[in-house]
């Protein structure tokens, strides 16, 4: 399947040139993304770090996306102040403009707007990313609080990625928020709300689960014929899986490849990076960044 080309979406031209940036001058630089998050000590709070210690310093992320070559380190406001000026120019940053803690109980989640575009144009971010919650009983919450980003992206020109959550007691009842059925829909969400780039999960095969969906999708699906269709529901928008927790160097290889066979512009690797000794998120980066290479649109 061939992937969605920079040359053929229609964006501003602040869009385009922070996208190109990202796509052609960091990472592997060919079209292709390749990003480090590390927004989960917000999200899941420190339990993240406990396999590997040292990853609770935030710079052994920061220094991990410059020596990786990492297209972007995806952080919140605070870590961006903070460390990201040691590295600005090394590393390209996407900001993370909402947030929320496991705390609550997830079956109505939102995730409530911690920064700004202004914040990620001062830091000099080349993009924003935004976490939707679809299914949500506070969905419209959600989609009146992206319109106020969008505009604002808009009127900067900053590329926005959303990181597109199936999520809530709704989604559950429907078989839960990994079948195609959720992802699929979670994509043509992002894609219809003027998603530029879309962060979504690999989804699972499980008959069982599907069996709850809507009947369209009670069928067969194969891993290859599901990812197509998740990456076809997000049209014109740029569709990056994530690498989910941490597992055998062996499985976050293959699955990496699934997806660029599949027709993704990217990936984006946290915990099953860098829940590791550092020499060792290193040289699964490094692994990472050879298999992208054979995937560009250069």
């Amino acid at each position: 399947m061939s992937r969605v080309r920079l040359e053929d979406m229609r964006l501003s031209t602040g869009k385009k040139a922070r996208l190109y940036r990202l796509l052609y001058q960091a990472g592997p630089a060919n079209g292709t993304l390749l990003v480090l998050p590390i927004d989960q000590g917000l999200e899941h709070g420190p339990r993240d770090f406990f396999e590997a210690p040292e990853s609770q310093d935030p710079a052994f992320q920061f220094r991990l996306a410059v020596e990786g070559r990492y297209s972007a380190i995806a952080c919140h406001i605070g870590l961006a102040e903070k460390y990201y000026p040691a590295y600005a120019g090394q590393v390209p940053l996407i900001l993370k403009l909402n947030g929320k803690t496991e705390i609550p109980p997830d079956d109505a989640p939102l995730s409530p707007l911690v920064a700004t575009v202004r914040d990620a144009v001062r830091l000099g971010a080349d993009a924003v990313g935004y976490t939707l919650y679809i299914g949500s009983p506070r969905q419209d919450e959600d989609f009146s609080q992206f319109r106020r980003v969008r505009e604002e992206a808009e009127a900067l020109g900053m590329p926005i990625i959303v990181w597109a959550y199936p999520r809530g007691s709704a989604i559950e009842s429907k078989g839960g928020k990994d079948t195609v059925f959720a992802v699929a829909y979670a994509a043509r969400t992002a894609q219809e709300l003027g998603a530029d780039v879309i962060k979504l999960n690999i989804p699972t095969i499980d008959p069982e689960r599907l069996a709850k969906a809507p009947k369209a999708y009670q069928r067969p699906w194969t891993e290859d014929e599901a990812l197509a269709h998740v990456i076809q529901s997000a049209g014109q928008s740029l569709v990056i899986f994530a690498g989910g927790e941490k597992s055998d160097q062996g499985s976050v290889l293959g699955k990496a490849e699934e997806c660029m066979k599949a027709g993704a512009a990217g990936l984006i690797f946290g915990r099953s990076v860098w829940q590791r000794p550092y020499a060792e998120a290193l040289a699964i980066s490094r692994q990472i960044h050879e298999l992208m290479g054979r995937y560009g649109n250069s």
